[in-house]
């Protein structure tokens, strides 16, 4: 049995990409880990990869769209590694189409991947954190969470969701005085093996349109919300511009989002069926095959405290130039 004192963290979707990244930060910083994805042979993987590291490694495979998996997962860590300090929703599918080309079943699929697994992730979370009153829960969103984009319909729609479950239950905590943190953090396009693993419809390859961002400087703002909790975070510049964007002028945003279209085409290809209801075999890696697209090592975060100084800047702003045409239009009047 490790210290009482050593801090247990659960990252799903931890064998690739994001919450691959994540696990190994988290590592690094001396927690021990529980990593949740679906395939074993990749999980194991992902697990003597972190292990090199030091802390201990718990692998468990798991399906997170099956809320008894999740709960017994939770249960299995809390007996093996101790009390769960924090828990990393990250695990997402998505499938590349037309919302109209995109099927009933596949609708389903992504929403059980990507809103329905932060939800029963969430709940295993707090079955164990609010007996204890403390833990951080970190529910990885993207910028399409609040801007949707063409091509991207059922996963849109699901992050949506992450964010509205995610407010309604933070209400409810601060109503029962409960000190259980919740985050949410807004990504930006990130370079990932998941374009090549995401089920596609659309007759071309998947390309994640500029400016890419390394899965490492995204993992370090998942940590920062556990390390320094906030209400969410923007990461890059790009997430805050379309944040600012919907929330300025949502029908411009409309028009501008249009062009993701042939943004997001590569070179034509056929139909593929992809992770969505089975993973995808491959090695457990952190990167995407676009390393050479990657933007710099510095990442702009922009936390709860900054965003509010931003959009109070911004509201300043309108009402100050609103009352000066205000002015302006009763000196007409009045000519």
């Amino acid at each position: 049995m490790m210290a009482a004192h050593t801090r247990t963290a659960v990252v799903t979707g931890g064998s690739a990409g994001i919450g691959l990244a994540t696990a190994e930060h988290l590592v690094r910083d001396g927690w021990q880990v529980a990593i949740l994805a679906r395939d074993p042979a990749r999980l194991e993987q992902a697990r003597a990869m972190l292990a090199t590291h030091g802390p201990r490694v718990l692998a468990i495979p798991t399906d997170v769209a099956d809320p008894d998996a999740v709960d017994e997962a939770a249960a299995r860590v809390e007996q093996e590694l101790g009390p769960i300090g924090a828990w990393v929703n990250n695990a997402m599918s998505t499938v590349v189409a037309r919302a109209d080309e995109i099927t009933p079943a596949e609708y389903r699929r992504v929403t059980d991947t990507t809103y329905l697994s932060q939800v029963y992730g969430t709940l295993a979370a707090l079955r164990h954190m609010k007996p204890r009153g403390s833990g951080a829960i970190v529910q990885v969103s993207s910028g399409l969470g609040f801007r949707a984009v063409p091509m991207q319909a059922a996963y849109c729609a699901a992050k949506f969701a992450v964010s509205g479950f995610t407010d309604a239950l933070r209400a409810e905590l601060i109503a029962d005085d409960l000190p259980i943190t919740l985050s949410v953090v807004y990504l930006p396009a990130v370079n990932t093996p998941q374009p090549g693993w995401a089920r596609n419809h659309s007759g071309y390859e998947q390309v994640i349109p500029d400016p890419l961002y390394d899965p490492r400087l995204c993992a370090r703002a998942i940590v920062q919300m556990i390390d320094d909790p906030q209400r969410e975070a923007w990461v890059g510049r790009s997430t805050a511009k379309m944040a600012l964007g919907q929330a300025l002028a949502p029908a411009l945003a409309d028009w501008q989002s249009a062009s993701f279209i042939e943004a997001q085409q590569g070179a034509p290809g056929g139909d593929k069926p992809g992770n969505l209801e089975q993973p995808v075999s491959g090695p457990a890696r952190i990167d995407g095959d676009s390393t050479d697209r990657v933007t710099g090592s510095r990442l702009e975060i922009f936390t709860s405290r900054q965003r509010d100084l931003v959009k109070a800047g911004i509201a300043g702003g309108l009402l100050a130039s609103g009352a000066a045409a205000g002015l302006g239009l009763a000196r007409l009047l009045r000519r």
